[in-house]
């Protein structure tokens, strides 16, 4: 420990209330995040001579200096603690991607009501169901709904001009409630069922289509009752397919681990009213010597701060964290259980989700070998480190240059990381001030604007700096590099072959070096093409984007009369060029600055 901390002084003087303490190196890098019922109980089992497992002996040996946070009680500590992790992603916790909101199934609130796939907030008119664990399994159920109960999709604007029924209801799929095909009190009833059926109570909803179907046929109308007879079939087909059996009005996660090859697989498969949504597999990092019971808490732990908690867990081991689903609970104000040791059918449930986490873990390792490979034969072709550390650590920014004859000149930088692309961390640069065509001064003013951060210690630096281009461009970056203070060993330039053909480039060095052709069948070549061609289609399609807007505003800014304010205010109020392009003239006499010979000049200028 460095003079300015002193560990022995810290540690007696932590308070034995909760809170969050991070751990950090020499170069305050947080190292670790956790929580504590007791911090100085907690903190100070760090600095005993037996630790619980190799990964945390070499953390604690890397730690210079302790931070704590005091919380007013350990709900509010797991909270800090995930959110910190999220943000922090230090090497030592288990990090689990942080995903999109999970995708639900909407019935609308209206007076004939549509089903949609839906994201976000479930607190609008109507009723949500789910989550589900991916977009298919919406679309499947949707499917479903159609099939059985013929319930509507069409957008309200579509719903509200009809004049005919669509190809939906001549093929089966919607009743027609558009154009009274179905009265709206019958569309309804067909509403409630599959309401009914959502929340698991397919049985009763058989049976009341199976009464209604009777009372037609004793009422002579065949019609009808043939349509509950088509209905039924379909639902008893449905009912056939689905994998998991229905136990009560419970809804349930079940959660298995699955490690080999070193590494971990979490599956969570998702029931909700009696029926198996699918599964999600998940991959967490920073795993090494974990025990499941580790690998379950951090994952509920992480999950659930941000997803529905649902009233039963089933997991293939127990949480570590015993107090962990009681801080959730207080948290988050519901109430679940957990079972481990599930019997009769929840037990087929969890051993259905062990074999899925089983073999999502071995693709992915398949998978992954293949990418390790590449990576490695990249990292042997540069002189590179290739032991599995330094190739899981390969960082490379790919940058590219695109504009139209000089018009809406734009730079990308794309990341490659972790042997795959890291699409989050892709970024977009406008390129301002340089004569149109002017590719040098457009890369040099890129790399000076990305890597001026990089000198400043603001942002990291890569292993690796690919540049579109050859000998010219790369003069260009080393001449930038050199200016900041940067190694220049870590610059190459992918020339284009003959006829730009893959397999043709060259790799031109910074540094001196001889050029190198890899060749045609080179797996480091091809993955350096990969990148180099991802790093051009993101440069296009923001050129193309960035063109399309200027070009819209220009109409505009030809109109004599329409400044930049006026502009302003027309797309605001239309929403864009194509709103006011769509508006009459009495519509564009409505904003305020536009008299009726400046609505009638701007309405026939954009025809």
């Amino acid at each position: 420990m460095p003079e300015t901390f002193n560990l022995k002084s810290f540690l007696a003087d932590l308070p034995h209330l909760p809170g969050v303490y991070r751990h950090l190196d020499e170069n305050d890098e947080v190292l670790y995040v956790g929580k504590a019922r007791d911090l100085k109980k907690r903190v100070s089992s760090y600095f005993q001579k037996n630790l619980s497992s190799p990964r945390i002996a070499h953390m604690v040996a890397r730690v210079k200096r302790v931070e704590v946070t005091v919380t007013r009680t350990e709900a509010e500590a797991l909270l800090l603690e995930n959110n910190l992790i999220k943000r922090l992603r230090p090497r030592y916790n288990i990090l689990f991607r942080d995903d999109k909101s999970y995708p639900y199934l909407q019935i609308t609130g209206h007076e004939a009501p549509r089903i949609a796939y839906y994201r976000g907030t479930t607190s609008g008119k109507g009723r949500y169901f789910g989550p589900y664990p991916n977009s298919w399994a919406v679309r499947e159920t949707i499917q479903i709904l159609q099939r059985v109960f013929r319930l509507r999709t069409c957008e309200d604007s579509v719903y509200a001009h009809r004049s005919r029924p669509c190809l939906l209801h001549q093929i089966g799929r919607c009743s027609a409630p558009c154009v009274g095909v179905i009265s709206i009190k019958d569309y309804q009833h067909d509403v409630d069922r599959a309401v009914r059926f959502l929340d698991g109570q397919a049985g009763d909803v058989m049976r009341d289509m199976e009464g209604r179907m009777q009372e037609a046929s004793e009422r002579l109308a065949f019609e009808e009752a043939a349509v509950l007879r088509d209905q039924m079939a379909a639902l008893a087909s449905v009912l056939q397919q689905q994998t998991m059996e229905k136990i009560g009005d419970e809804d349930a996660d079940i959660i298995a681990v699955a490690i080999a090859g070193g590494r971990v697989c979490v599956n969570l498969a998702m029931v909700r009213g009696g029926r198996h949504l699918g599964d999600k597999a998940f991959f967490p990092t920073h795993t090494q010597d974990d025990e499941p019971g580790e690998i379950l808490s951090a994952f509920v732990a992480q999950h659930y701060l941000d997803s529905p908690l649902p009233p039963l867990l089933i997991c293939s081991h127990a949480l570590s964290d015993s107090d962990l689903v009681a801080l959730l609970q207080e948290q988050l104000g519901v109430r679940t259980r957990v079972l481990t040791r599930p019997q009769a059918t929840r037990r087929s449930w969890l051993e259905q989700a062990q074999k899925n986490a089983q073999m999502a873990l071995a693709r992915m390792l398949t998978e992954s070998g293949a990418r390790v490979t590449r990576t490695r034969a990249l990292a042997e072709a540069l002189g590179l480190e290739t032991d599995e550390t330094a190739l899981d650590a390969l960082y490379i920014e790919c940058f590219d240059i695109s504009h139209t004859a000089g018009e809406a000149t734009q730079a990308s930088c794309v990341v490659f990381k972790h042997h795959e692309m890291q699409t989050s961390l892709y970024r977009r640069y406008n390129i301002a001030g340089v004569a149109p065509g002017d590719d040098y001064a457009a890369m040099r003013q890129v790399l000076t604007r990305r890597f001026s951060r990089v000198a400043d210690g603001q942002a990291p630096m890569p292993s690796l700096v690919l540049v579109d281009g050859g000998k010219g461009q790369v003069s260009i970056a080393r001449q930038v590099f050199a200016e900041l203070g940067l190694d220049i060993s870590t610059l190459v330039g992918v020339a284009k072959g003959e006829g730009r053909r893959v397999g043709l480039e060259t790799l031109v060095f910074a540094d001196d070096r001889e050029p190198v052709a890899l060749g045609k069948e080179s797996a480091a070549l091809m993955l350096i093409a990969q990148i180099r061609d991802e790093a051009h289609r993101f440069a296009i399609t923001g050129m193309r984007a960035q063109r399309a807007k200027a070009r819209n505003v220009s109409r505009l800014e030809q109109i004599e009369g329409v400044g930049a304010k006026r502009r302003q205010k027309l797309l605001a109020r239309f929403g864009g060029l194509s709103g006011v392009a769509a508006a009459s003239i009495d519509d564009l006499c409505q904003v305020d600055g536009i008299s009726a010979e400046l609505a009638e000049r701007i309405y026939y200028a954009l025809r």
